[in-house]
């Protein structure tokens, strides 16, 4: 009876976002369906989509036309990010716009696809392919490229470092890229990276990391390049582990996080925001509150899961 609730909310008509996915992803609706097809066209011109589409400047950036990926978490890349979890695609001009400007903004390094002779920042290249993707470009050669580049990185055990500091869970932006990808659509070598980062998190159960660290243990939302347990929890569900006896810890955890009203709070806008990096604080929906995505993303995983089973 609480799916049913909570549904009826997700579905209500003030943010045709969380609307449109819930339609298709929870409900199983088709492109043609009429609520479907409305909800979508809504996306860009009401709630959240269309707020941050209304402070894009008209040539296609955020904050500044110079810099894409600073300040953090207000500029070019941040808001891509988001928008790429709210439905969009590059169908809507000015995505379509943006994406490929986005994608030919300097500095290359912090960039969401691989230029040539610039060695890309693995956390910034794997949170911009796996937007790119869900915007639309999982054919173009430019994200197809990066994503090789992030599969040919794997670590032979599984895993991939940043700042070559070794494996860890906190680099789980190059795996979130290869499953925002159909597994039919993904190259041997993706698949292959797919799976051995897969092995990676289900070998820790999502958690297992030197000192227990709480902000994994909390929901964020939007995510950017933090990582949580339904951040692990979305990655694993989505390439087919969800019946996975590794997963336990963390759907345990996710059902113990559910509301008496069968909704998800959102806990927290960023773990431990980076003050020397001039970073501005952002989000969708108050912290400590009921959060529609951190909802809509549960109720993702849940289904994955019982697909799985």
């Amino acid at each position: 009876m609480w799916k049913d609730k909570v549904l009826d909310w997700l579905l209500g008509k003030d943010q045709p976002s969380i609307r449109y996915l819930a339609l298709t992803e929870l409900v199983g609706l088709p492109p043609s369906d009429p609520d479907v097809r409305e909800a979508k066209e809504q996306i860009p011109k009401m709630g959240w989509a269309a707020d941050i589409l209304a402070q894009r400047n008209p040539t296609g950036w955020w904050v500044r036309d110079w810099s894409h990926f600073s300040p953090s978490y207000t500029s070019t890349t941040w808001m891509m990010v988001v928008l790429s979890g709210l439905g969009l695609t590059r169908e809507t001009p000015q995505v379509r716009e943006s994406a490929e400007l986005w994608m030919t903004m300097k500095p290359y390094r912090y960039g969401p696809v691989v230029h040539p002779s610039v060695e890309p920042h693995y956390c910034s290249l794997g949170m911009g392919a796996a937007s790119l993707v869900r915007f639309g470009y999982g054919k173009d050669p430019r994200v197809r490229r990066s994503l090789e580049w992030i599969a040919q990185r794997v670590h032979p055990r599984g895993g991939w470092s940043h700042f070559g500091i070794g494996r860890d869970l906190y680099a789980w932006q190059g795996l979130s890229a290869l499953a925002s990808l159909p597994r039919s659509k993904r190259s041997a070598a993706m698949q292959r990276a797919a799976e051995l980062g897969a092995e990676f998190y289900l070998e820790r159960e999502l958690h297992k990391q030197g000192p227990r660290y709480e902000p994994m243990l909390r929901t964020h939302d939007p995510v950017f390049y933090f990582y949580d347990l339904l951040v692990g929890l979305e990655m694993l569900t989505a390439l087919g582990y969800g019946d996975d006896p590794r997963l336990r810890f963390g759907l345990e955890w996710l059902q113990r996080r559910r509301c008496s009203n069968g909704r998800w709070n959102l806990d927290a806008v960023h773990p431990d925001v980076m003050k020397p990096f001039n970073d501005t604080p952002f989000t969708l929906e108050k912290a400590g509150g009921p959060s529609k995505m951190v909802t809509l993303r549960a109720l993702r995983v849940l289904k994955h899961v019982e697909e799985a089973s």
